[in-house]
């Protein structure tokens, strides 16, 4: 909220609102919604020749033990 807004100065309000748009990208980035739509994007790619069944194994193992972590789950 902008009430959370340092009122310091320029250099403060710059890297606060950095922040704040870096952790709602990472929230979105591990959202149940992207993990799964990452995961079929994964597995498009490896039944059209693109990744190796070993890359599909390592990226699948990866999206499911963050789609563990999730929140909201």
């Amino acid at each position: 909220t902008l009430a959370a807004l340092p009122v310091k100065g320029p250099m403060d309000a710059t890297l606060w609102v950095a922040t704040k748009l870096a952790e709602q990208v990472e929230q979105e980035r591990n959202s149940p919604a992207a993990l799964r739509a990452a995961l079929a994007q994964a597995e498009q790619r490896l039944l059209a020749g693109e990744l190796s069944e070993e890359d599909y194994d390592e990226i699948e193992d990866d999206l499911l033990l963050r789609l563990q972590k999730a929140p909201g789950l």
